[in-house]
């Protein structure tokens, strides 16, 4: 027959709303129960525990022999706890070879400061273990003060109250937060070392945390005769006390706020790196073209302004206007924002004088030509260069001089912005001037909103396109001579080129 299974179960500070749902499914479902109280018999464990145990379950009440009173055991105290230990983990010992499962409840964490690891130690090597951590009393107090336990490269440090007046002060002396566990008797020894270490103006006390019972003041006020064993001492974080934040004068020098120019990717929200993301999360102020804006999720405590995809100037300045006056902005573009897109825009409008100081940060992302080509293989995989046929910002005859020479050069072109309502014959004309040196048998690649719902990819020759297929929404990989379709339809460009 094969034996049960040990479980050390964690059950939090004292709420019972902090018990985690794997703890408590394993309380309800374990054949035998075990937890620990003083003589008086009451167990603030089983209390905890109490809505989540069932009828027929077996609990074995582990009852310590002695706590805070004396004993005349031949090996005193610790000769007495060692062996109530053994003869605590022959009961449960008794269950497991029966093929009992058998939950151990721990207050906080089993393994902090908790009896279920004497169990442990004797129990785990012969049976099948697991231990499920809790929320612990040290989280529980941070939590019930308001105060943050740590921060950046602080040093947190537990310390058990039974250790000497000296010893404590000279620790407390040497660290930046600490927790003394373990209070009761060992109050005023505690509250001493807090004094000699020249903290004792910033450390708190908390007792039964979480619960009904709960009690905060500052450690100077206690009472010691007070002080029960469920309690705590609390050194937070000198970088947390509560001091009053000065207002930034209206004339400081330098911006407090920030612009980020965000590249969200093509289409897909899976591509949209984690920086990105990040940089959207943190923004008070999110800025762009209203179609890019609706792809990224409301949040009501941001505000958002969309606006129209030709006023790129106006909402370049807008960003570093609220920028300048503290607000944190993130400037949504698609694809990579350094490809036809706001990084630019914002920069050139930052170099105002008056915009003189303002942080911009660029976050790139996925373009649309490298998405667009990982949809089809590789033909991006030797020289290629990227061009946009819209003339609002360039002359036309450029775009044409431009293109001819990259044709000629024998590069892979990405083309962006190939063919809007207000310029319907360009992508036809552009055309034209690339058979002037290439083969109609190039090899063509369009794809029309890649990553999006809409996404379609047609692979055919320079020969054979039909601009009258192509709009806004595609972009254009024309290949090289040396761009290939193989046998499965997938396209690369060697990356040998002939000598």
């Amino acid at each position: 027959m094969s034996t049960g299974r040990l479980y050390g179960v964690g059950l939090g500070p004292g709420d019972p709303e902090l018990l985690t749902v794997k703890a408590a499914r394993l309380i309800g479902a374990a054949d035998v129960v075990a937890f620990h109280a003083a003589r008086h018999g009451r167990s603030v464990a089983r209390g905890i525990a109490a809505p989540h145990l069932r009828e027929g379950q077996i609990e074995e009440l582990l009852v310590y022999p002695v706590t805070t009173e004396t004993t005349d055991h031949p090996g005193g105290y610790q000769g007495a706890i060692d062996e109530f230990y053994e003869a605590a983990a022959a009961r449960l010992a008794a269950h497991l070879d029966a093929g009992r499962d058998v939950v151990v409840l721990a207050e906080g964490d089993p393994f902090f400061y908790g009896s279920y690891m004497h169990m442990h130690k004797r129990l785990a090597h012969r049976y099948p273990t697991e231990v499920v951590p809790g929320v612990t009393s040290v989280s529980g107090a941070a939590a019930a003060v308001g105060r943050p336990l740590v921060e950046r490269d602080e040093v947190l440090t537990v310390l058990p109250g039974t250790l000497g007046a000296d010893e404590l002060a000279e620790r407390l002396a040497r660290t930046d937060s600490a927790v003394v566990m373990k209070l009761g008797r060992t109050f005023p020894q505690v509250r001493e070392a807090f004094d000699r270490a020249g903290v004792l103006d910033r450390a708190l006390y908390v007792e039964r945390a979480t619960t009904d019972g709960q009690r905060t003041m500052p450690l100077a006020e206690v009472d010691p005769a007070s002080v029960p064993y469920f309690s705590l001492a609390l050194l937070p974080s000198p970088l947390t006390d509560e001091l009053p934040v000065p207002d930034r004068p209206a004339d400081a020098d330098g911006p407090a706020g920030e612009v980020v120019v965000v590249g969200l990717g093509p289409g897909a929200r899976y591509w949209t790196t984690p920086e990105a993301a990040d940089a959207l999360a943190t923004a008070e102020v999110l800025i762009g073209y209203g179609p890019y804006l609706d792809r990224v999720p409301a949040n009501p405590r941001q505000e958002r302004f969309p606006t129209d995809n030709r006023v790129e100037a106006e909402r370049a300045a807008h960003a570093l206007e609220l920028a300048r006056s503290g607000r944190r902005v993130a400037v949504v573009s698609s694809g990579d924002p350094g490809v036809f897109a706001m990084a630019a825009a914002v920069l050139e409008v930052a170099g105002r004088p008056e915009f003189a100081g303002v942080p911009v940060r660029v976050v790139p992302g996925l373009t649309a030509a490298q998405a667009v080509a990982s949809r089809v293989g590789a033909p991006l995989g030797h020289d290629f260069c990227v061009l946009s046929l819209s003339d609002v910002l360039k002359p036309w005859d450029v775009v044409v001089d431009r293109l001819r020479h990259a044709a000629a050069a024998d590069l892979v072109i990405a083309l962006y912005n190939p063919r809007s309502k207000a310029r319907p014959h360009q992508l036809g004309e552009a055309k034209q001037v690339l058979l002037e040196t290439r083969s109609p048998d190039t090899v063509v690649v369009v794809g029309r909103d890649v990553g999006g719902p809409e996404e379609r990819l047609t692979v055919t020759t320079l020969g054979a396109l039909d601009p009258e297929t192509v709009d806004m929404r595609c972009l254009l990989i024309v290949g090289s001579s040396q761009t290939r379709v193989g046998p499965s339809g997938l396209v690369w460009t060697s990356r040998t080129y002939p000598g």
